[in-house]
C-alpha cells in the first residue's frame, strides 16, 4: 500500500473547474454547443503532440488555434476572430465544481501541502480560487508553461517535484483524466481519480491508487490509508 502523501497536486482544468459554461460560449458565436469538447480535445491533442516532438506550446496560442481551425466554415453570427476572442476569454470566467472549496479546505486542515499543475495558465488558478476564498490553501500554482513539457510527459511531474523539493513519491496527483493518471503514475507519484460522471477506468492507463466521486470524499480516503 502507499504511503500517505505530503503534496497533494491538482491538476486544474475540469479536475477543478467546471468547463460546462464553455458551451454556452459557442452557442453565443452561433456554433454548435457540441463543438466545445471537440475543442478541448483538439487542444489537448495537438499540446501533447508538440510534447512528444520535444516542443513546449502555450495553451492560450494552441487553444485559439485550434479553435480558429473549427469554426472556419461555421456559420457565425460574428466574425471568426471575434468568436474566437469571445471564447477563448470564457476560460478566465469559469467557476470551481460546486464540492471542491471544501474538499479543497479539508485537505489544507488535515495538514497536506496542496499545489496545482497545468497544462494551462497558472492565473486561470488564481481566478478560481480568489473568489472561493481557497488561495491561502495552495503553496504554489505551478504551469507546464515553465516546465519543459506538458503533462503527461515526466519532465512536467518532476518540475512539480523539484519546486516543492519532494520525492515525487511522496506527491499524490489529483485529475479527472485518466491520461494525467497514468503519466503521473508512470513518474512515480500516487494518484487518485475523480470519476463524476461514473465512467469505467481505462485499461490501458495505470489505474489509480484511489477512485473518488468528488473531492470531498478524498480526505476520508487519504485518512484510511494512515489508519
Amino acid at each position: 500500500m502507499s504511503t500517505s502523501p505530503s503534496v497533494i497536486v491538482f491538476d486544474v482544468n475540469e479536475t477543478l473547474s467546471d468547463m460546462s459554461p464553455m458551451a454556452g460560449r459557442f452557442a453565443e458565436v452561433g456554433a454548435p454547443e457540441a463543438l466545445s469538447k471537440l475543442w478541448f480535445t483538439t487542444l489537448l491533442r495537438d499540446g501533447f503532440a508538440l510534447t512528444a516532438a520535444g516542443d513546449n506550446g502555450t495553451f492560450a496560442g494552441i487553444g485559439a488555434q485550434a479553435l480558429r481551425g473549427l469554426l472556419t466554415g461555421t456559420e457565425l453570427n460574428t466574425t471568426v476572430g471575434q468568436a474566437v476572442e469571445h471564447i477563448m476569454s470564457g476560460m478566465a470566467s469559469l467557476g470551481l465544481h460546486a464540492e471542491v472549496p471544501d474538499g479543497v479546505r479539508a485537505l489544507h486542515q488535515a495538514g497536506y501541502r496542496l499545489i496545482t499543475l497545468t497544462n494551462g495558465s497558472a492565473t486561470v488558478a488564481e481566478k478560481l480560487f480568489d473568489p472561493a476564498g481557497i488561495r491561502g490553501a495552495f503553496e504554489a500554482l505551478l504551469s507546464v508553461e515553465n516546465a519543459p513539457a506538458w503533462k503527461p510527459a515526466p519532465a512536467a511531474y518532476g518540475y512539480a517535484a523539484h519546486v516543492t523539493g519532494t520525492d515525487p513519491s511522496q506527491m499524490m496527483l489529483v485529475a479527472v483524466h485518466p491520461w494525467d493518471i497514468h503519466g503521473a503514475a508512470k513518474a512515480g507519484l500516487q494518484t487518485a481519480w475523480i470519476n463524476r460522471t461514473g465512467a469505467p477506468y481505462p485499461a490501458y492507463f495505470t489505474p489509480p491508487d484511489h477512485t473518488v466521486t468528488t473531492l470531498t470524499e478524498l480526505p476520508a480516503a487519504l485518512a484510511a490509508d494512515s489508519a
